[in-house]
C-alpha cells in the first residue's frame, strides 16, 4: 500500500498542475490556438457544403470495404479547391468514431508528388503497414510478388484478412510510373479479392481514364465521384465565419459569447463583406480563404490586438494578391530599372522578338545622353546590374544552357509585363520623373 501511494499522489499532482497550466492561457491566446489549428490544411472540417451526397457514396463504399470485407475502387475527380481531399478526410473521420472499423481498416496514404516511382511507394507502403521487419532482408522476383508478400503477412497471427484502405492522392501522376505496375496490382488484387482492399484515387484530371493502360484500366471497377464547386456566396460566407468562431466548450462562457457576436458583426462590415466577394469572384478555393484568414489570426495578441478587425483582413487580401514581381522591382536600383524599362522598349519595338545585352545597352546609353541629370555608368557596371535581373529571373535566356555564345550577345526576354513594370513604377520611392516619363513612351 505504501509503494502505490506516492504514484497516486503523482498522478494527482500532475493532473493539478495540468489544470492550472490551462488556466494560465489567456483567452485570446486560447483563441488563436484554436483558430491556427482550424486554418490548417490538417484540419477535418465539421460540414462541407454541397457535397454531402458525394460524402455519404465514398462513406458507404469504403465502410462495405471495412465491415464486410468488400474490394472496391473508385476515383474522385474535380478541380483544385473544390473539396476532394476535404471529404475523404471527413469520411475517415466518421468511421473512425466506428468501433469496428477503427480496430480493423488498416490506411495508406500514398502521394503521386512524393511517391515517384513504384519503388519508392512500396517502401512507403511498407513503413505505413509497419511490415519492416517482416520484408527483412527478402529478395522478391517482382514487383506484385513483393505487393502480395505484404498482404499476405497481413493475414498471419491475429490480423487475419485486415481490410486495407489505399489513398492515392494526385492519382494521376502514378499514371506515369513505368509499365503502372502499382496501380495494375492494386486494381487487381481489388477486382480478384486475393485480399479485402480499398483503392480511392484522388485527381484533377478529367481525362485521368486516357492516361491508363489497356490491362490497367480493365481492372479498375469504373467507378467515378465527380465534384463541382457549386458553393454560393451565403456559404462562402457561412464558412468564414465558421472558421473563426469558438464552440460551446470553449472554457471561458462569457469571452465566447462576446468573441463569437464580433464575429458576427465582422462578417457584416461592408469592407469584409467586398473583400469576400473579390476572393469569391476570383477563387472558390476554401485554401485561398484560409491563407487570407491566417494572417490576421497570428497578429491577435492580448495587448494591442484582442479582437480582428476589418481592416486586418483587408490589409491580408492586398498582400496575398499582391504581385510579387511588381514587388521585387521596388528593390531594384534606379540603373536597374533604366533596364528594365529598355528591355521593354525593346520588346515592344521588336514585337516580342528576344534582344541581348548589346542591344539594351544601346538603348540605356541613348536615354541617359538625352538627359544631363542622369549618371552614366561603365558598360561593365551596367552588364553586372543586367546579370543581376537575370539572377532575379526577371529575364531569362531563351537559348537554354549554351555557353559557347559570350554573355553580351546571348538572346534574352524579358519576364515582365509592361502593366507590372508601370505599377512598379508609379510605387517606387523617389523615382525620378525622367524615368518615369521615359517608360511611357510607346518609341525610345
Amino acid at each position: 500500500m505504501k509503494s502505490k501511494q506516492p504514484r497516486s499522489s503523482g498522478g494527482r499532482f500532475m493532473k493539478v498542475v495540468e489544470e492550472k497550466k490551462d488556466e494560465c492561457i489567456s483567452p485570446i491566446s486560447k483563441t488563436q490556438e484554436i483558430l491556427k489549428l482550424r486554418l490548417s490544411q490538417k484540419h477535418t472540417p465539421s460540414e462541407i457544403f454541397g457535397l454531402q451526397k458525394e460524402q455519404r457514396q465514398l462513406k458507404d463504399l469504403i465502410r462495405r470495404t471495412g465491415v464486410f470485407g468488400e474490394s472496391n475502387s473508385v476515383l474522385i475527380i474535380g478541380p483544385r479547391g473544390c473539396g476532394k481531399s476535404a471529404i475523404v478526410q471527413r469520411v475517415l473521420t466518421e468511421l473512425g468514431e466506428e468501433e469496428e472499423i477503427h480496430k480493423n481498416l488498416l490506411q495508406v496514404h500514398l502521394n503521386g508528388l512524393l511517391q515517384t516511382d513504384d519503388k519508392v511507394a512500396l517502401k512507403e507502403i511498407t513503413q505505413q503497414l509497419h511490415l519492416e521487419n517482416t520484408v527483412g532482408d527478402r529478395v522478391f522476383g517482382s514487383f506484385a510478388e513483393t505487393l502480395q508478400f505484404l498482404l499476405e503477412a497481413l493475414k498471419r497471427g491475429n490480423q487475419t484478412s485486415k481490410p486495407i484502405l489505399f489513398i492515392l492522392d494526385e492519382f494521376d501522376l502514378f499514371a506515369q510510373h513505368r509499365n503502372q505496375t502499382l496501380l495494375y496490382n492494386l486494381f487487381d488484387i481489388a477486382q480478384s479479392a486475393q485480399a479485402p482492399i480499398c483503392v480511392v484515387g484522388i485527381t484533377c484530371r478529367l481525362d485521368v481514364l486516357e492516361l491508363l493502360e489497356k490491362r490497367v484500366k480493365s481492372r479498375f471497377s469504373h467507378r467515378q465521384i465527380y465534384l463541382y464547386n457549386n458553393m454560393t456566396f451565403e456559404n462562402y460566407v457561412m464558412f468564414f465565419k465558421q472558421l473563426l468562431k469558438l464552440e460551446d466548450d470553449f472554457p471561458d462562457r462569457r469571452f465566447q459569447s462576446d468573441w463569437n457576436k464580433s464575429i458576427e458583426e465582422l462578417s457584416e462590415a461592408q469592407s469584409v463583406v467586398d473583400m469576400l466577394k473579390r476572393q469569391f469572384s476570383f477563387s472558390q478555393d476554401i485554401c485561398a480563404l484560409k491563407q487570407i484568414m491566417f494572417l490576421p489570426v497570428c497578429s491577435l495578441n492580448e495587448m494591442d490586438i484582442p479582437r480582428l478587425t476589418p481592416a486586418m483582413f483587408v490589409d491580408s487580401m492586398k498582400i496575398s494578391t499582391s504581385d510579387s514581381k511588381s514587388a521585387m522591382l521596388h528593390g531594384v536600383s534606379i540603373l536597374e530599372l533604366c533596364l528594365i524599362i529598355a528591355m521593354k522598349h525593346l520588346t515592344d519595338i521588336y514585337e516580342g522578338e528576344p534582344f541581348n545585352f548589346e542591344m539594351v545597352y544601346n538603348e540605356y546609353q541613348k536615354f541617359a545622353q538625352r538627359r544631363s541629370s542622369m549618371q552614366v555608368f561603365d558598360k561593365a557596371v551596367v552588364l553586372k546590374a543586367f546579370e543581376h535581373l537575370v539572377a532575379l529571373e526577371l529575364v531569362k535566356s531563351v537559348e537554354g544552357g549554351s555557353t559557347k555564345i559570350q554573355k553580351e550577345y546571348r538572346l534574352m526576354s524579358l519576364l515582365i509585363h509592361n502593366t507590372q513594370i508601370m505599377d512598379a513604377l508609379q510605387k517606387y520611392p523617389q523615382c525620378p520623373t525622367d524615368v518615369r516619363n521615359w517608360a511611357t513612351l510607346s518609341i525610345s
